[in-house]
């Protein structure tokens, strides 16, 4: 039987084990793409850390950016044909008939199985897929560009849709490293005006490239004070990115009255809410978890238009462990993508 490469977490909080392994044949309603290039995302991390409540089985493959070509399917599939570029992303498939995917939410499905996490993830030369669920990779658009927007692009577009914000009013982007940084250019494609705040002079000199009105370094001042002394008042829509309890906080601070505040960031540890200003000033906080299919067609549309387009640094799949050492200690910043393709 035809062998494949596939980096294995066989244990929390242990080296990833590259293994040669069979390759998977798609069952009835199943495809199998051949992966091109594949995003590292920091939720790949807290998979093999095992970090979160709900946790995944060791053994299995991370990875929930892939990208790559259908080269069989299983029998029944109609919604994708060989030689179509797919996106494998988080969100790997949900129930189809419950009131949250009725409504056009399977983000929240609670039958919902998520790529590299409860089902084998894109760290993989092939990976099997729900060809319902796949990203449509527009033609044009690079497997290594489309990498980390099927899932730090969805989110952060759906993060900035769920502001309710509108054209020519504030946003504020917390945290302005891989995450942020499509964020700002996203909102900047949408027609927002942008203040994007970070303790790294380095990323807010690039957020100013990449379009960023103002910038602001969270380690200087009052950064919530002196936001809403810019804008007027503050932000109409503040986007959380950066995972820490004192972003979230002054978050919140910088949302302006009757404003909405969206976390996408997952710090460990309880959000310190001050009510008093939540209650006072009218203020909506939000959780957005990555984004619907809709959106993820959206967000892909803004990339093929050459809006958006993530920093990456590209690596081999035999990189992994050095990769997630480096995310451990904060020291990756743009979106690094394994690079099948080379194999």
């Amino acid at each position: 039987m035809a062998k494949m490469q596939a980096a294995f977490v066989t244990a929390f909080g242990k080296p990833l084990e590259i293994r040669t392994v069979d390759i998977p044949t798609p069952g009835p309603g199943q495809i199998l793409v051949k992966t091109e290039a594949c995003g590292v995302c920091h939720t790949d991390l807290h998979a093999a850390n095992g970090d979160w409540p709900l946790k995944p089985v060791p053994p299995f493959i991370p990875g929930h950016e892939a990208i790559g070509r259908v080269v069989a399917l299983g029998q029944g599939v109609t919604a994708v044909k060989e030689g179509e570029r797919v996106g494998v992303p988080w969100l790997a498939s949900a129930c189809g008939h419950c009131e949250y995917c009725l409504s056009a939410w399977e983000t929240v499905c609670g039958e919902a199985q998520f790529g590299g996490y409860t089902r084998n993830g894109g760290f993989a030369e092939y990976v099997v897929a729900d060809p319902n669920y796949v990203a449509h990779i527009p033609d044009g658009l690079e497997p290594h560009e489309a990498a980390p927007l099927i899932c730090a692009g969805v989110t952060t577009y759906k993060g900035l849709k769920e502001t309710d914000a509108r054209p020519g009013q504030w946003v504020a982007i917390s945290g302005a490293g891989g995450l942020g940084n499509l964020a700002i250019q996203y909102a900047k494609a949408m027609g927002f005006k942008v203040a994007a705040v970070d303790i790294d002079d380095g990323k807010l000199a690039h957020a100013t490239e990449r379009g960023a009105d103002l910038v602001f370094n969270a380690l200087k001042g009052d950064v919530a004070a002196d936001l809403k002394a810019a804008t007027g008042g503050g932000a109409h829509g503040v986007l959380i990115t950066a995972p820490s309890l004192s972003a979230f906080k002054q978050g919140v601070g910088m949302t302006r009255k009757l404003g909405t505040c969206v976390l996408v960031g997952l710090p460990p540890g309880e959000f310190p809410t001050p009510l008093f200003n939540v209650v006072a000033d009218c203020i909506t906080i939000r959780g957005s978890f990555v984004g619907t299919r809709q959106d993820m067609a959206e967000a892909l549309a803004f990339a093929a238009e050459g809006k958006v387009k993530a920093d990456i640094e590209l690596a081999p799949l035999s990189d992994v462990n050095s990769i997630f050492d480096r995310l451990s200690k904060g020291e990756v910043a743009s979106r690094v993508v394994l690079d099948f393709r080379a194999a």
